[in-house]
C-alpha cells in the first residue's frame, strides 16, 4: 500500500508548486495588468502572424521552450485552444500564474489601448513593463564577474 501512496503524495506535492493556466478576455487582462504591470509575454502565434504584427518584447514560442519568469506569464496565439495548450504547458514549470489571451492579438491590442487610456488620465501614474529577456531560460547574455582587489604592492606604477 505504501508503494502506491508515495508516488501519489509526491505528484500531489509537486502539483501544488505548479502555476495555473487560465483564459482571460480584454477586461480581465486590463485588470490583471493594472495590478501586476510586469509580465513575461509569450507569442505563440504563427510565424506569418508574428511578422505581420510584431509584439515588441515578446518571446516567440517554440516547442521545448523553457521559461524562468520573474512575474506572471501571458500567452498570445492564433486560437484560444492553442493559447490554452501553450499556457498549460508553461504552467507546469512556472511558479507564477500563466494567462492565455482569449481572442489573441486583437484582445491584446484592446487591452493595450485601455491601459494607455487609463494611464493618460490626470493624476494617474502607470507603467507597463515587459522585462527584456527575463522569461527565457537559456545562457545569459552577459555575466558580470567581480575581480578580487589587487594588493597594493602589485598595483601597476
Amino acid at each position: 500500500m505504501t508503494r502506491r501512496l508515495v508516488p501519489w503524495l509526491l505528484s500531489a506535492a509537486l502539483s501544488t508548486h505548479a502555476a495555473t493556466a487560465s483564459l482571460r478576455d480584454d477586461v480581465q487582462l486590463v485588470t490583471l495588468l493594472s495590478a501586476t504591470p510586469q509580465c513575461c509575454v509569450i507569442d505563440a502565434r504563427s510565424a506569418a502572424a508574428r511578422k505581420e504584427a510584431a509584439l515588441p518584447g515578446a518571446l516567440a514560442y517554440r516547442d521545448g521552450l523553457r521559461v524562468k519568469p520573474t512575474s506572471v506569464v501571458i500567452v498570445l496565439a492564433d486560437t484560444d485552444a492553442r493559447a490554452m495548450a501553450v499556457a498549460t504547458t508553461l504552467a507546469r514549470s512556472s511558479p507564477f500564474p500563466v494567462y492565455a489571451v482569449k481572442g489573441g492579438y486583437a484582445t491584446w491590442r484592446s487591452a493595450e489601448f485601455h491601459l494607455q487610456a487609463q494611464a493618460s488620465k490626470p493624476g494617474t501614474k502607470f507603467t507597463f513593463v515587459i522585462p527584456h529577456n527575463t522569461c527565457q531560460q537559456d545562457a545569459p547574455l552577459h555575466v558580470f564577474e567581480a575581480q578580487p582587489a589587487r594588493p597594493a604592492a602589485s598595483a601597476p606604477k
